[in-house]
């Protein structure tokens, strides 16, 4: 690798790094305070200006909830602008596998369609899977800053927002302020898919 092509990669490796931990909701010093390194020197890391060893990344990974491998992802293309701003249908990321409650649990499962995290906004694929027997009563409704947009792919969705349960098909799309308590569950005996818009970019299931 010449030394073009590490530096653009040490670039990408922090820039990575510095877009989960801000999605955390984590600083600097929050971060650095769990790992055997100094404030500085994961800032410079996050720049790409310096070196990190394999431990480092498994520690930063680890304070973070993250797989390290999600620090590298798969790129493909033949300019660089495709590569870094297209993502592939085989190379999308599993945002599921950063939440700390289980897919069992929450209903569905998140792909990240967005190439990076570190916009105003993100885009991902949420799929339900299909209901066996009774649908699942839904946890507590979230809430939290910011907005959601969504258009059903497949399937048939149950909302429940506020006060109101509300049943939306494929095409039916919405929008709401996060601050209202929402939730949603599968009702049908099929897999059913969303596809959402969010802001800001906020990983905390």
């Amino acid at each position: 690798m010449d030394n073009n092509s590490s530096t653009n990669a040490a670039v990408r490796l922090g820039a990575e790094i510095r877009e989960v931990r801000k999605a955390r909701g984590m600083t600097l010093n929050t971060l650095s305070a769990q790992l055997p390194c100094s404030t500085a020197y994961l800032s410079r890391i996050e720049l790409g200006s310096a070196r990190i060893s394999d431990t480092l990344l498994q520690d930063i990974g680890k304070a973070l909830q993250v797989d390290p491998k999600w620090f590298v992802p798969t790129q493909s293309g033949d300019g660089p602008l495709e590569q870094h701003h297209v993502v592939r249908a085989e190379n999308r990321r599993q945002l599921s596998d950063m939440y700390t409650r289980s897919e069992t649990e929450l209903g569905f499962r998140d792909e990240l369609l967005s190439s990076t995290l570190s916009g105003q906004c993100y885009l991902i694929m949420s799929r339900f899977a299909p209901t066996k027997g009774s649908p699942p009563v839904p946890l507590e409704g979230y809430v939290f800053d910011g907005e959601q947009h969504a258009i059903v792919i497949s399937g048939e969705v149950e909302l429940r927002l506020g006060d109101e349960t509300i049943v939306l098909r494929k095409g039916d799309s919405f929008s709401y302020p996060s601050m209202i308590a929402h939730r949603f569950r599968n009702r049908a005996a099929k897999e059913a898919t969303m596809v959402w818009a969010m802001s800001p970019v906020r990983i905390s299931w």
